[in-house]
């Protein structure tokens, strides 16, 4: 049993608070119920936060049974969930989440982050690990719900934000292997700062692998990241912050701890500078802040803005390539990119006993660029091609 804010996963044969229907229901954002914390937590100083530690006073829940659908979905007090030990999400890992940011602008109001391109992802998690089908449109209808409850939690100050964690759990009751039609999705939110303080370090390393092709690097699933914690702590070991993962015998890079990872370097023609990451190719996470980076970085419009010209280049490179560039004096930045951290600097990359040094001192002025513009875009004082959504 938990306690007197626990939600509890209907087991099959239990009614639940389901629509009255005929038919299995869609998730629907008009039937949700509210109930308001009756105390609220006390807020945190923020610069006491540490990432992912303080939640809160509510969180959405919703549950899925194959015969009835979705149940209609409740803000209610945040607290513990109680599921019975069987279930899948505990047994064969069927789990995906999202990450996302509420911002709160000068003028008073919230913005999330092009929060459609989180919810196509979401959907496209969940249809990878066979979990039920969900409405990316009402969960945003949800989520807005929800952060617009808990306003009082979203940081005023620049670089701090409202952390989103909406996830799925499969919670099919049983140890037979098959997919779950059973499932919980939750949303919870954490006030967050920023996530790196300083440079951050990279260690390469080619034994271990985050993703490989057919498998799902490029889904936002549970299972993607706890096998990278030992690696992580091997690097912590030789004095690195994150790992640099490499992919195949010509070692190929992909990606920075749980981040894109991007580089900057001198074109040979000088004509600005190419801002190269690797493709989409199954292998890397098609993540929002990637894909603003790129956007900028191709658009002249920004170009103008900042007087730099940037070529966005999706191309496979290995590390071969990266000592190359470096030692060629063309290597002028690296930077691994996501939500929690926007654009963060990269200072040094541990290779084969050696660093290859990435000059200057703090970020350079590419990564300096891109941060600025997408934290004026996500914290309302610009507004730019509606990337910016406002939470009504």
């Amino acid at each position: 049993m938990g306690d007197g804010n626990s939600v509890t996963s209907p087991a099959p044969d239990q009614m639940g608070d389901y629509p009255n229907s005929g038919s299995p229901a869609a998730l629907d954002a008009s039937k949700l119920k509210i109930t308001l914390a009756k105390t609220l937590k006390p807020l945190q100083p923020i610069e006491t936060l540490c990432f992912g530690q303080t939640f809160s006073d509510h969180m959405v829940v919703v549950t899925h049974d194959p015969e009835k659908g979705w149940s209609a979905p409740e803000v209610k007090p945040y607290g513990p969930i109680t599921l019975d030990p069987q279930c899948s999400c505990f047994q064969y890992g069927g789990n995906i989440f999202e990450g996302m940011k509420a911002y709160l602008g000068p003028d008073d109001k919230i913005r999330l982050f092009r929060p459609d391109m989180n919810m196509r992802r979401m959907e496209r998690s969940c249809a990878r690990l066979a979990l039920p089908t969900i409405d990316g449109d009402a969960v945003l209808e949800l989520i807005k719900c929800l952060v617009n409850i808990d306003k009082r939690w979203i940081p005023k100050e620049s670089g701090y934000s409202l952390y989103i964690r909406p996830t799925v759990i499969g919670t099919r009751p049983g140890l037979g292997l098959t997919a779950s039609e059973h499932a919980m999705l939750y949303v919870i939110a954490s006030p967050a700062g920023p996530y790196f303080a300083k440079p951050i370090s990279l260690l390469a390393a080619s034994e271990n692998v985050r993703a490989w092709p057919g498998g799902t690097g490029g889904h936002k699933v549970a299972g993607n990241y706890s096998p990278g914690f030992l690696p992580q702590r091997t690097a912590a070991e030789k004095g690195y912050d994150q790992i640099l993962w490499l992919f195949g015998d010509d070692r190929r890079v992909t990606e920075a701890g749980v981040m894109n990872f991007f580089v900057v370097v001198k074109r040979d023609d000088e004509d600005g500078v190419d801002l190269i990451t690797a493709p989409l190719d199954g292998t890397i996470l098609p993540g929002v802040t990637r894909a603003s980076c790129l956007a900028l970085a191709g658009d002249p419009e920004f170009h103008k803005e900042i007087s730099m010209r940037l070529h966005p280049q999706e191309m496979v490179y290995t590390m071969s390539d990266l000592a190359k560039w470096s030692s060629e004096g063309k290597l002028l930045e690296a930077l691994a990119i996501g939500t929690a951290a926007i654009v963060g600097h990269c200072d040094r990359i541990g290779y084969e006993g050696k660093d290859i040094v990435i000059p200057g001192d703090g970020m350079g002025p590419v990564g300096t660029a891109i941060r600025k513009k997408i934290l004026d875009i996500q914290e309302g004082r610009t507004e730019w091609k509606g990337w910016g959504v406002v939470c009504d």
